[in-house]
């Protein structure tokens, strides 16, 4: 016993920097290809039309884009990533960001509240977007010439640059083949009930994975969601035998 507890967290520990390693990504060339040059039109394109409509280039808001873009053009079938997802995310956090920076001066504490209040806000309206809580600290952390504008910020350059992003997303995801917007409309036929009668392995869905484009999940825990789905099915079958 007393040489098992060491031998024990050693190989805890071992798991656990094994899992620091970078793990291949679950993508194919062609979906890494589209997703590099998709972004950078998108950025261009949007930074000259936000520099032809405003007369300036805001250098300040280039981050949240530039993370918003990564989203729309890498991950484009992530519910993050999806339309209503940037133009609202990023709207409400700049509006919470620019309230918050009016009524709380301690910028530790603004930044706090901001974040707060948008992610939460964000999931009410369920278009949560990572980028959005680099917008909320911006309005709270960028300095006077942001200060000046006041709500203006979330009009421009923030609206501005979401709107035209998005529908460059739109433009460029579907002339690439892509689905986007991602979600099935209520009128589209859902996919049919999949009845799995092999074992699947995480090699299986590595390879089901490269196939398509990049999504937001591990082959181990998307084999823990097939296995959880499968438990919830024979529920229901069971249940329902039993009616």
């Amino acid at each position: 016993m007393n040489h098992s507890t060491p031998d024990n967290l050693l190989a805890k520990v071992r798991i656990f920097f094994g899992r620091l390693k970078p793990h291949p990504l679950a993508v194919a060339r062609k979906q890494m290809v589209l997703a590099s040059i998709g972004a950078g039109i998108g950025l261009a394109i949007t930074s000259l039309f936000s520099h032809w409509v405003l007369g300036e280039v805001n250098l300040w808001f280039v981050a949240p884009v530039g993370a918003s873009a990564v989203l729309l053009f890498g991950v484009p079938n992530s519910p993050l990533a999806q339309p209503w997802s940037i133009v609202g995310g990023n709207f409400i956090s700049a509006l919470t960001g620019v309230t918050v920076g009016m009524w709380i001066d301690n910028p530790a504490i603004a930044c706090g509240v901001a974040a707060c209040l948008a992610i939460a806000l964000m999931f009410k309206l369920r278009c949560l977007h990572p980028p959005g809580g680099a917008v909320a600290l911006t309005a709270v952390l960028g300095g006077p010439g942001i200060h000046s504008t006041g709500y203006e910020f979330a009009f421009t350059p923030v609206l501005l640059n979401s709107v035209s992003l998005a529908l460059l997303a739109i433009l460029f995801n579907n002339l690439a083949g892509r689905r986007y917007p991602h979600p099935l409309a209520a009128a589209e036929p859902a996919p049919p009930p999949v009845d799995i009668t092999v074992s699947i392995t995480r090699d299986d869905l590595h390879e089901a994975l490269l196939a398509g484009q990049l999504l937001d999940i591990d082959e181990g825990d998307l084999q823990e969601v097939l296995l959880h789905a499968e438990k919830i099915a024979e529920r229901r079958q069971l249940s329902r035998s039993a009616a």
